[in-house]
């Protein structure tokens, strides 16, 4: 196996971690023992996390708009740290746009 295809395999294995374990245990903690909005803005350690995340989410995708790192476009970037998470988006983007830039090679 190639070292570019065993790097681009790791990215899968981690993104889909990533989707799986944070964003299963979030969704697990939204349909079970969530208690509504007030209990989260209630919790400031809870706010730090969200707006650290969203700091992290704004900072990378204004890097990936000013230096794009393969076609596909930044803001699916965006899109995909919303669905799953920045565990999961980061990988996955990055193993896209490997896999968008060999094969448009």
């Amino acid at each position: 196996m190639q070292t570019s295809s065993r790097f681009g395999m790791i990215l899968l294995l981690v993104a889909f971690f990533g989707l799986l374990v944070p964003n299963g245990l979030f969704l697990y903690w939204l349909v079970v023992e969530c208690d509504g909005l007030a209990a989260v803005f209630g919790d400031r350690l809870a706010l730090a996390f969200i707006l650290d995340a969203f700091m992290i989410l704004a900072l990378l995708s204004v890097y990936f708009r000013l230096r794009p790192i393969g076609p596909v476009p930044w803001y699916w970037f965006g899109l995909l740290s919303l669905v799953g998470g920045l565990g999961f988006s980061l990988p996955f983007y990055w193993w896209l746009n490997r896999k968008r830039h060999s094969h448009g090679s």
